[in-house]
């Protein structure tokens, strides 16, 4: 009432962008509509049967895309619930989707939580989704018509949103980050996706916001490469050139499927001379994953 002039007595429906605005605002998400689809579609047909509807907008809480059953889309259209409508907190006060954005963590505004009250006759149930660059890109929305909705059955669909906000984010992260490796970090309490994108030279060039939180990695669209190891833990008694020697010759013997003879030709180096490095590192035979080993000859 005090920082956006409403007035919570206010009986207009939310208002609508065209279609076109939808789309160019569809289009400048790139691939994260196409990878969000799916998951919405599954959603839906957890929840569509019990008088819900599903909605994904975009970080200003403008609906971009929604699911609802045939019987209840008349309902959900007039509530504005439907792409194109405005469901910020400046325009719609307290809101499944205004206040999730607004705060940044997975809401549930039951009933009469609302703030407009031609808006109390729905349970709304939010959880944010972080986009590749750790940044909020938008919502994930599922709201009841249902009068008989009880709050524990609104808190049981709540989970079910945030789990398919984290795995449309994890999803959207992967998207983003098509030849790196993709490391799955120890989640310790936390709300969002920890993943790290690492290159082919085992640096971190990216960060879900939840892994950005945990390491310090900060918060800004780009992150300064580090070395994935740094970042997870290592063992600090050896030194970076004898664990970056190491590595490499267990992948060269790893490729060579275990044969000492053609991952010594791989690396450019003779069989002594690989055994003479093995040595050195302190790596066994068995270090290698063999499937047979071949010893130098005497």
């Amino acid at each position: 009432m005090i920082k956006h002039g409403l007035d919570p007595e206010q009986r207009a429906a939310p208002e609508r962008i065209e279609l076109r605005e939808v789309a160019a605002r569809r289009d400048r998400l790139g691939r994260f509509m196409e990878v969000a689809a799916p998951k919405l579609d599954t959603l839906f047909q957890m929840v569509g049967n019990s008088g819900c509807c599903v909605l994904l907008t975009d970080h200003t809480g403008l609906i971009l895309d929604q699911r609802s059953g045939d019987g209840d889309a008349d309902t959900f259209e007039r509530w504005g619930l439907w792409s194109g409508a405005n469901w910020s907190e400046a325009a719609q006060g307290t809101n499944g989707i205004g206040t999730c954005i607004a705060e940044g963590r997975q809401v549930t505004i039951h009933r009469d939580e609302h703030f407009f009250t031609r808006n109390i006759a729905m349970s709304c149930m939010d959880a944010p989704i972080w986009g590749p660059d750790g940044q909020l890109i938008g919502a994930l929305d599922v709201s009841s018509s249902r009068a008989d909705q009880t709050e524990a059955w609104s808190r049981l669909i709540a989970n079910v949103v945030a789990q398919t906000a984290r795995q449309i984010e994890m999803d959207a992260f992967r998207a983003a980050f098509p030849h790196a490796r993709i490391i799955v970090a120890p989640e310790e309490r936390t709300e969002g996706a920890m993943l790290l994108a690492v290159d082919a030279d085992d640096l971190v060039i990216g960060a879900t916001r939840a892994a950005r939180r945990a390491y310090d990695l900060g918060a800004h669209q780009h992150i300064t490469p580090r070395p994935a190891s740094d970042i997870l833990g290592r063992d600090t008694t050896e030194s970076a050139l004898d664990r970056a020697e190491r590595a490499a010759l267990k992948r060269a013997i790893a490729r060579a499927g275990g044969n000492v003879s053609a991952a010594a030709r791989d690396l450019g180096i003779g069989r002594a001379t690989l055994y003479r490095r093995m040595a050195r590192l302190g790596m066994a035979e068995t270090d290698a994953p063999a499937t047979k080993v071949l010893r130098p000859s005497s």
